[in-house]
């Protein structure tokens, strides 16, 4: 049963409504909001199925509402896009004139262009413009960099089949069996699951989530069924007939339940000699982050398996974060030597912790192993930082490059990588320290870590009395 008191109703839950009711909730997130939406899933029509621009504001009249939200919604978009882990790309567009009288419109875009902010705007002809696309005729063409592309929703594969009675198919993913097909009347199948409809993962172990589908969602003989499977991983979800049916459920690997699905492989349509036949088959590949090997730290819920300062840390909508005024190092619970660690991190204004590597799970991580900063080094406080304490640094040891932090608020991406005496450290796609340890001239450091050679030990936050959070805390040995 619904609430009987809403603050604020939104109805549609494509890009737009979804979007304004995300916006409201991080704004004012004491309201109630409700967001109504007719069919099974949200996105369902036009934000599903549109083109995956992302539009530069190069037509608009400059000055104008359209033209001025479009320019800040682009950058809005990107910056979400980032945080949430939506693939995009802005991969730039090519407007082409394919006669003289359109190339002076090309000349009048550009300026147009211009006073909407937009640079590096330009006019090539075709040996310049055949460069970036070498399928295209016309007189000249405007390269507007700032356009690009983006995927709303993820889909492996759409379909529609029509059976007869006693069918008996399926759908193979990745070489593996299988998405099932029944005619759910047979009697004689029943006691196999045929009863249970269609759209399960029928070769799952005994009572393995998934093996049935959640409901019954096959239409009568002579009807054609539709199917929407969304595979991502290991995990599978299935409509049929616009219900969900199975929801992002891990597919075992039928010939080996040992080891994980094939990474790759076909899909097949199979069939056990009753008649099938199948339409409208539409197919995309998804590539997407490979976590393959990595180990989840943070459950999302609680501290589950950490130690040192667990009393100084909270739990705050799914993200681990340090209470303002305290600290101490919050640790994982095992010890790693070699490995890859990947998490998402939130700075407050001025905001400051740290990674603790190797650390023998005491002390000062800094001074007793080492520490990775993470840390607002564009606040005013910090003007007078030495370089070996900006954010990705080793703190006192190898200085990062500056320029990757995303604004305050927002999400960044990271991972570091320690490799024998080789560090790397990524933020938000770009390395911004790779520094062998052992080549550094300790000489020359300050004050020289006690745990400089330390090859193995603990993995944790550094905490410094700020508020800083951290989620989608992975790692992986190496």
């Amino acid at each position: 049963m619904l609430k009987n008191n809403y603050d604020i109703a939104i109805v549609g839950g494509g890009i737009i409504g979804l979007s304004t009711a995300y916006v409201l909730q991080k704004n004012f997130p004491f309201l109630n909001l409700l967001v109504l939406e007719k069919e099974s899933e949200l996105a369902f029509h036009q934000t599903g199925r549109n083109s995956g621009v992302i539009h530069s504001g190069l037509y608009y009249k400059p000055g104008s509402q359209r033209s001025l939200h479009c320019i800040k919604g682009r950058k809005q978009l990107i910056s979400f896009a980032r945080n949430h882990d939506v693939k995009f790309d802005v991969c730039g567009k090519l407007v082409v004139a394919t006669n003289e009288e359109e190339v002076e419109r090309l000349s009048d875009l550009k300026i147009n262009g211009a006073k909407n902010s937009l640079d590096k705007l330009e006019l090539l002809d075709r040996v310049d413009y055949n460069k970036i696309e070498p399928y295209i005729q016309g007189e000249k063409a405007l390269w507007v960099p700032h356009s690009g592309i983006i995927d709303y929703k993820d889909f492996e594969l759409l379909l529609e089949y029509k059976t007869v009675p006693k069918a008996d198919s399926g759908i193979y993913l990745r070489g593996v069996p299988q998405v099932q097909i029944w005619d759910p009347t047979e009697e004689a199948k029943w006691k196999i699951g045929a009863d249970k409809g269609s759209g399960g993962l029928w070769n799952n172990s005994k009572g393995a989530p998934g093996k049935d589908p959640l409901k019954r969602m096959d239409k009568p003989f002579g009807e054609w069924n539709k199917f929407h499977i969304i595979m991502i991983g290991e995990r599978v979800t299935v409509y049929l007939n616009n219900e969900k049916v199975v929801d992002n459920v891990v597919m075992e690997n039928f010939f080996d339940r040992k080891i994980p699905i094939f990474e790759k492989g076909p899909i097949q349509l199979q069939t056990h000699g009753g008649e099938i036949r199948w339409k409208n088959i539409f197919i995309r590949e998804i590539t997407s982050d490979n976590d393959k090997g990595y180990q989840t730290l943070f459950n999302g819920k609680d501290l589950s398996g950490w130690h040192g300062a667990v009393n100084n840390y909270e739990v705050v909508d799914g993200s681990i974060m340090c209470k303002k005024g305290k600290g101490g190092t919050l640790y994982a619970k095992e010890e790693y030597g070699d490995f890859s660690f990947r998490f998402e991190f939130q700075l407050p204004p001025g905001g400051n912790n740290g990674i603790a590597v190797r650390s023998p799970g005491k002390g000062d991580p800094a001074w007793e192993a080492y520490e990775i900063q993470v840390l607002d080094d564009t606040a005013k406080k910090y003007a007078k930082l030495q370089p070996y304490q900006f954010h990705g640094s080793v703190y006192g040891l190898a200085p990062a490059q500056r320029g990757a932090l995303l604004p305050v608020g927002e999400w960044n991406k990271q991972e570091i990588t320690f490799k024998g005496s080789n560090i790397r450290v990524t933020l938000n796609e770009t390395t911004i320290l790779h520094q062998d340890i052992s080549k550094i001239d300790l000489t020359k450091v300050k004050k020289v870590p006690k745990g400089v050679n330390r090859s193995k030990g603990f993995i944790g936050f550094a905490g410094h009395s700020d508020p800083v959070k951290f989620r989608n805390v992975r790692i992986k040995s190496l």
